[in-house]
């Protein structure tokens, strides 16, 4: 269960260090923070967190790669390596999303 809590939070300080590359403060700190709800053995908590990630593989890896890959193809730069680095960041942040599933499974099987 440990690596569960460690990929969950390693992606939410990966969404962090991405709103702080633009000075964002606030959501880098509420992203960092995030994963110490999963200290409440509360259902909704975990849920919550998926949910987040889940939307924020969409909503910030997936438009931030494709308009990063856009910028360098507009720019005749080589393009197919940052494209296959936001895909492993997209399905790693997906990926720590099911952890969160299997920590509901799993506090489910303990009450």
């Amino acid at each position: 269960m440990w690596w569960r809590i460690l990929t969950i939070f390693l992606a939410f300080a990966l969404l962090g260090a991405h709103f702080l590359r633009y000075g964002q403060t606030l959501l880098c700190a509420l992203f960092v923070v995030a994963p110490i709800l999963l200290i409440f053995r509360h259902r909704f908590v975990a849920h919550f967190l998926q949910m987040v990630l889940l939307s924020s593989a969409v909503f910030v890896w997936g438009l931030s790669g494709y308009d990063y890959v856009q910028i360098r193809i507009a720019m005749d730069a080589p393009w197919l390596k940052l494209s296959l680095i936001m895909s492993a960041v997209t399905m790693f942040t997906i990926g720590a999303s099911i952890c969160c599933h299997g920590i509901q499974k799993r506090r489910a099987q303990q009450n």
